[in-house]
């Protein structure tokens, strides 16, 4: 079963944040006090198009049935589904009927939330028909994207959470281990091999159940798949793997090379693969030329390979190269097809690892504008989504680019933020997107620097811990000028612990030639774009969060680059100072504006960096004040532990500064409101202040805030 901490969301959705603020919410109720701000800020919001980082932007499902998404039809056989148990005696029309019941829920639940469902929509035919043939949850369904697994949870008893969407319990996103999940998904790549290790525990306890994991061909360009699916064909355990292909290219040089067609040829050729008589009959065959020897079972294995490789499609001897019998492909939105087929599959005891190539179709017609905006993730209101830190940077490093031609970008991770795109398009052959090969983005990027160019190597820090070894030897450790520009730093509003970003502060500061720095707003983000491209002798990172930005009048690019190591002092006060780093200047600020109400004076200084400290600021403020809090979104570990060491290796403890550290909590923090996981992890400005007042001795004021 689920953890407390693991509640389960049928549909990762939330709502649309354009008027909740991630740092400064004008209807926050964590404090009795009101006051005005002195900054001009904006509502800072969650771009409802950025709500997640997946790739449904490049997937979607051969759509039947688009109902209007307000007028929900009526879904009869759905209704009465409480456990995939009820799918076993559905007819093959009853099943149909049932997908295009599916596919009607999610388009009415995702037109009222805006997230994004486009691979979903891909797997409903495929969901219906793996839990229509093995019997989960005693057959373990593993999931290799957690975007593809919403019909998964309409038919495992989650429907009724979709109700509590916009609660903090029901914006948990993630599938997190529970009955009908036997292993969390989300990152990608993890299915294969987790599914080969119950495979072989299976095997050793002697137990009869089968293992299903479905990966899609994104997480095909991350080396964890090919390395599982090898392991897989050594062992030679039985377990099933689904390869979801969606038609879908993230590299447009790779969109005319032919894909796998589906035709009754072969339709009739994946049946055949998958039947009990050709099964028997090729292990037959494989027993007699064993006997026969003189290398007669290795020539027959060539003609086979070659046969099938004739049959298939282009690449499909890959798979039975790694050890793996291959099937395919079939259509990924024929219920009869795929039932076929993985009956066959199902019914068979020893045959080891076999992986079932389904295609499914990119493209399908919608006839109404609202369902087409729906689809393409735009806003449905018409307006255009908040300017968020990702366009501001985007900005810049096109500004950046027309005065320096060396400089070329490298993206990786799933999917690609809209503000990408104009970058893309900007850069043309300088830009790369490797997709989910975040290790070969950096040493890529490493080489590219190597070879006199300027790369960018931008990834969401979630994905970028995938790649540390490479991020230590490949660039760190050699001085090599790769510019990381980590993105979706911090909390991550409904996409929740997985995709969240709390520890790059931690495992980047500690390197030792890694520079590591923080905007406080977007302004300062341009500052360290080209600042960035400006140093050339060792590597440098600059996180930002997900997000909209933090001032309302946004001024014009202009190409000025900050000092290294070199803070900033924004309200100078007397009694209490606030060291924030990162996008928690914010609320340090909305902090001040609390406590000065209270007669309180208070500094906020804007560190910059983590690496190297700004160590005359932090003198300046132990010399000046008694109390020091230092702020981060980020894990313990990070830029108050480097504060903390200097202050006591410079004596500053010793001489009477008393300092409190403020981090992200010691736990991870599900999906919810971007305004609750910061109240939740302690990080407004009311849970600032009050630090402050219990530092100062005023616990009841303190208690007020909270109230």
């Amino acid at each position: 079963m689920a953890s407390a901490s693991c509640r389960q969301n049928p549909l990762r959705i939330s709502a649309d944040f354009s008027d909740n603020s991630r740092l400064l919410s004008p209807k926050s109720n964590f404090s009795s006090v009101n006051f005005p701000s002195n900054v001009e800020f904006s509502r800072l919001s969650f771009a409802p198009t950025l709500a997640s980082t997946s790739t449904s932007k490049e997937y979607c499902g051969d759509v039947r049935c688009l109902p209007n998404a307000d007028e929900k039809g009526p879904t009869p056989i759905l209704d009465m589904i409480e456990s995939p148990m009820h799918l076993k005696n559905l007819t093959s029309k009853e099943l149909r009927q049932l997908a295009d019941e599916i596919q009607s829920e999610l388009l009415h639940t995702m037109s009222k939330t805006q997230k994004p469902f486009k691979a979903s929509l891909s797997v409903v035919e495929l969901t219906v028909a793996i839990h229509h043939v093995f019997n989960s949850p005693v057959d373990k369904i593993l999931w290799d994207m957690e975007d593809q697994t919403y019909p998964h949870k309409l038919l495992t008893g989650r429907r009724d959470l979709v109700r509590n969407a916009k609660t903090l319990d029901g914006l948990m996103s993630y599938t997190c281990r529970s009955t009908f999940d036997p292993f969390g998904a989300g990152h990608g790549c993890s299915s294969i091999s987790s599914g080969l290790g119950m495979a072989v525990a299976r095997d050793i306890k002697g137990k009869k159940d089968r293992i299903v994991s479905v990966i899609s061909n994104e997480t095909t360009m991350a080396g964890q798949v090919y390395e599982a699916m090898s392991n897989a064909g050594y062992l030679d355990s039985n377990m099933v793997v689904i390869l979801n292909d969606c038609h879908h290219s993230s590299q447009t040089k790779l969109e005319h090379v032919p894909k796998a067609s589906i035709n009754a040829v072969s339709s009739t050729l994946s049946k055949l693969q998958s039947s009990k008589i050709f099964r028997k009959f090729r292990e037959l065959a494989k027993v007699l030329t064993k006997k026969i020897g003189g290398g007669m079972h290795e020539w027959a294995a060539k003609i086979d390979e070659y046969a099938r490789g004739m049959m298939g499609p282009t690449g499909s001897t890959l798979f039975e190269e790694l050890g793996l019998y291959y099937i395919g492909p079939v259509d990924g939105h024929s219920i009869e097809d795929l039932v076929c087929v993985l009956r066959e599959v199902a019914s068979l005891n020893s045959m080891g690892p076999v992986l079932v190539h389904v295609i499914t179709n990119e493209h399908h017609k919608v006839e109404e504008d609202y369902h087409t905006s729906l689809l393409n993730n735009e806003p449905l209101n018409g307006n255009s989504r908040p300017q968020t830190y990702s366009d501001h940077f985007v900005e810049a490093l096109i500004t950046e680019s027309r005065k320096d031609e060396d400089i070329v970008v490298v993206h990786a991770g799933m999917g690609m933020e809209p503000s990408f795109q104009l970058l893309k398009d900007n850069l043309t052959d300088k830009f790369f997107h490797v997709g989910m090969a975040e290790q070969h983005a950096v040493t890529f990027s490493a080489g590219l620097a190597c070879g006199g160019l300027k790369p960018f190597c931008i990834i969401p820090s979630a994905f970028l811990q995938r790649a540390y070894d490479q991020v230590v030897h490949d660039v760190d450790r050699q001085k090599i000028p790769v510019r990381f520009a980590i993105t979706s730093a911090g909390l991550v509003g409904s996409d929740g612990a997985t995709h969240s970003g709390p520890f790059d502060i931690t495992f980047m500061s500690c390197l030792p030639n890694m520079i590591v720095m923080s905007p406080s707003d977007e302004t300062e983000l341009a500052r360290m774009v080209n600042t960035a491209v400006n140093i050339n002798d060792r590597p440098v990172c600059f996180r930002y969060p997900r997000g909209a930005v933090a001032l309302t009048n946004h001024k014009p690019y202009v190409g000025e680059s900050i000092e290294i190591g070199r803070g900033r002092v924004l309200v100078e006060g007397k009694d209490i100072a606030f060291l924030g780093f990162g996008s928690m200047v914010q609320n340090c600020l909305r902090a001040h504006n609390l406590l000065s109400k209270l007669g309180i004076e208070v500094t906020v200084a804007d560190a910059r960096f983590c690496k190297p400290l700004d160590i005359k600021l932090i003198r300046m403020l132990c010399k000046n004040h008694r109390f020091l809090i230092t702020v981060e979104e980020g894990s313990v570990g990070g830029f108050g532990a480097h504060v903390a060491r200097f202050i006591s290796l410079d004596g500053l403890l010793d001489a009477g500064i008393k300092w409190r550290p403020i981090t992200l909590p010691d736990n991870y923090i599900e999906g919810a409101l971007p305004q609750e996981q910061l109240a939740l992890a302690g990080l407004t400005g009311n849970h600032i202040a009050a630090t402050a007042l219990n530092l100062l001795g005023r616990t009841r004021e303190a208690l007020l805030l909270m109230c």
